[in-house]
């Protein structure tokens, strides 16, 4: 194989020896006709003979007769060559030869593609080698006109690859017949193909490192896929997006991190599915999830991933289409205009985003080009044995980039408002679910993922720079310090970070009997007391609802009236608590049995009386939460709470005042009763005199309760009480959460 620099430099000068068959060249055209590497543009194309001549050499396999097309409509045949598919004679005048290729099914009509010299600027190619993101985009399919010639230029990086071609539906999936032109500098692969329509399937066939061809490849920066369990890349088209939203985007940049966020998180697989069974698609869930969410007063749909991925199980969490919504809901464009309609129904967007792993499947991105370079060679570093994926190499380069171009083209192609980033802390750790033994230490010693740290840094600084008012929010289950700090402060950058510890200690709370809840007191309370170190979502997340932990409700202790009641009383204290919620579909309406991604929701409870209940009290708070700044103005700001009952364990009642830290808005009082028992004449302090409303009572009738509370308002007394000179005389319902709200 020949692919230095000599070769290049002749073809781009347009003049070569001659080329006429002979002892000399023949072996690179051996190679060429059975797929070998060799370098198909010092011998296939157009070429200038010494003496002046144009000539012509083509590869199509199975063609049996090849016709030139001049400018003048002129038409004359190449001659076979000795070498089954080659053809060769003159080329014309035309600068990028016409061609008629005639086989036993059709005739085919399509521009010479050897014909085109290099389209990447060197430049973009070096930007793109040093981890520039933008550059990174480039790469794929990107449907242009060359010449004023109409075709797509594929582009893929493998530096270590010995060929590469592309096979598609627009050459019988042939890899005899549009090798790729290597460009050094940077390892990339790219090709120009005239006619190539969009929509057309397409993958790269390469000969590894080893001289082995491997599997065919999914294009890595594919941005439309094929339905799985089809595996091949398709062709995008070059239509804009149409959009509507400049309203929605407008509002978002004026307010910020400032807005309430409440989140329903939805696996657009299961929500619904057609009569037939089928997933719904785009336009499908648009009609229905849509007006739903928004009924809910919910401020965002978060999607589980639905970049493209080829097992369905994995609800999108082993991703290898990055760059593409996945095919099992439609179009990118069908996917476009869902988030448009979102944004015009005032519902913002959050996508699941996986940089922390990808799958093994042999036409993904393991072992790409022959050798382990989006990954690490070493198992140690590369493998994650808990979920059989393999692991990012975040210290190179091009795989940064190759990850934060994925962040960028959600965000700025599909006008997504944040992005949920999955599984960062087997990012933060190389010890991550690992025995000793089975991790390699830092440089340092250490057991940090020093690479992962600066990627994700980048990563979040280069969003904060263009794009400050989109969220990009964390699941990151440890102490790890400053995960939302600003990157100038040593942080990591993220905007929010999922309270893991929250949820589960407030779920293992509700799980016990009542009668023990005294003894535990601390599992409701202890959230506090870092509530305001980062800036937190509470996840009630699909984590939660699978693989035998139940569904929310089936968490709950007592009879089928006390759950509901205890679920209630939660999401009533959830709500109120500092952070911002996230509500996993079906926890609206208390489904009782856990989420299966195989199965639809239980839509007859949610029309049960009962599932009535509790979706209108998940309206209401959202309304609450919406309305009132003490309960979603900057969440980090410890001002905006303070403990009014934190120790009353043997009652186990919870009480607490809410505040804007601004100072606009009015003062709340938040009062929990996590037992079965109905407490009269229970007293709290408050600080302002006067006429206190009932704003929310979670066991009001409306939501199915049992209709016990303080009728409608409570006039404080002079009874010094928690720190203030005045104090409320309450009605606690059993397993109840009450608002109250000082008049104005």
């Amino acid at each position: 194989m020949s692919h230095d620099s000599a070769h290049l430099a002749a073809l781009e000068d347009d003049t070569t020896a001659d080329t006429a068959l002979d002892h000399r060249i023949a072996p690179a055209l051996e190679d060429l006709v059975h797929a070998r590497p060799a370098d198909a543009f010092a011998w296939l194309g157009p070429h200038r003979q010494r003496e002046g001549e144009r000539r012509l050499r083509v590869l199509v396999p199975h063609a049996q007769r090849v016709e030139v097309i001049g400018e003048d409509g002129r038409r004359w045949d190449l001659h076979p060559g000795p070498l089954p598919g080659l053809f060769e004679g003159a080329a014309g005048e035309a600068a990028v030869p016409l061609l008629a290729l005639h086989f036993e099914q059709g005739v085919e009509q399509v521009h010479d593609a050897y014909a085109f010299g290099p389209l990447l600027d060197e430049a973009l190619l070096q930007r793109f080698h040093a981890g520039d993101a933008d550059a990174a985009r480039q790469l794929g399919a990107v449907p242009m006109q060359v010449q004023g010639i109409a075709g797509v230029r594929f582009a893929v990086w493998a530096p270590n690859a010995r060929r590469v071609a592309v096979v598609g539906d627009f050459n019988g999936w042939d890899g005899r017949r549009h090798p790729m032109r290597l460009r050094h500098a940077a390892g990339v692969w790219e090709l120009f193909l005239p006619g190539v329509q969009a929509g057309a399937r397409y993958k790269f066939r390469i000969v590894g490192a080893d001289g082995q061809v491997m599997p065919d490849k999914f294009d890595p920066m594919a941005r439309w896929a094929e339905l799985p369990p089809a595996t091949a890349s398709r062709v995008p088209s070059a239509a804009p997006m149409q959009w509507h939203d400049e309203g929605w985007r407008a509002a978002r940049r004026q307010t910020g991190a400032g807005a309430p966020l409440s989140i329903y998180e939805v696996h657009a697989g299961s929500w619904q599915r057609g009569d037939d069974g089928a997933p719904l698609d785009w336009d499908a869930l648009a009609d229905r999830l849509i007006p739903y969410v928004a009924g809910l007063g919910f401020t965002h749909i978060e999607l589980l991933p639905v970049s493209e991925h080829p097992f369905g199980g994995s609800w999108g969490y082993q991703p290898l289409g990055i760059y593409a919504p996945t095919a099992r809901h439609g179009t990118p464009h069908a996917f476009a205009r869902f988030v448009d309609r979102c944004h015009q129904a005032g519902v913002g967007v959050i996508v699941d985003w996986v940089s922390a792993h990808f799958p093994n499947d042999a036409h993904g991105l393991a072992g790409f080009d022959g050798t382990a370079l989006y990954e690490h060679a070493d198992p140690r570093e590369g493998v994650h044995a808990d979920w059989d994926t393999l692991i990012y190499n975040y210290g190179r380069n091009e795989v940064a980039a190759y990850l934060i171009g994925s962040a960028l083209e959600w965000v700025e192609r599909f006008h997504i408002d944040g992005l949920r980033v999955d599984a960062v802390a087997s990012m933060l750790y190389r010890d991550y679910s690992r025995a000793d033994g089975e991790w390699i230490p830092n440089e340092q010693g250490g057991r940090e993922n020093l690479q992962a740290v600066a990627f994700l840094r980048r990563m979040n600084q280069t969003l904060r720079e263009r794009f400050p008012d989109v969220l990009v929010i964390a699941e990151e289950s440890t102490a790890w310090p400053g995960v939302t700090a600003p990157v100038e402060e040593g942080g990591l950058g993220f905007t929010h970070k999922w309270n893991m510890g929250w949820m589960h200690d407030t779920l293992q709370y509700l799980g016990r009997d009542p009668v023990h809840r005294q003894h535990h007191h601390s599992e409701i309370s202890f959230g506090l007391v870092y509530a305001f170190s980062e800036r937190f979502v509470l996840p009630l997340s699909h984590d939660e609802v699978v693989h035998g932990k139940g569904a929310l409700l089936a968490k709950m202790t007592g009879e089928p009236a006390q759950r509901l009641a205890q679920l209630r009383a939660y999401y009533g204290f959830m709500w109120a608590h500092p952070g911002s919620k996230l509500l996993f579909m079906g926890g609206e309406f208390g489904q009782g049995h856990e989420w299966s991604h195989d199965a639809v929701l239980d839509w007859a409870q949610a029309a049960s009386s009962e599932g009535q209940g509790l979706s209108r009290l998940v309206r209401d708070l959202n309304g609450v939460l919406r309305a009132e700044p003490a309960l979603h103005r900057d969440e980090r700001d410890e001002r905006g709470f303070d403990w009014s009952v934190a120790d009353d364990n043997r009652n186990s009642v919870y009480a607490f005042i809410r505040r804007d830290p601004a100072g606009s808005g009015r003062t709340l009082l938040v009062v929990s009763n996590f037992t079965p028992v109905l407490r009269e004449g229970y007293r709290v302090g408050v600080p302002q005199p006067g006429r206190w409303t009932e704003r929310l009572n979670t066991d009001s009738a409306h939501y199915n309760g049992g209709n016990a509370g303080n009728l409608g308002a409570v006039q404080t007394e002079p009874r010094p009480m928690h720190g203030h000179a005045q104090s409320l005389r309450l009605t606690l319902p059993p397993l109840s959460t009450l608002y109250l709200q000082v008049d104005a």
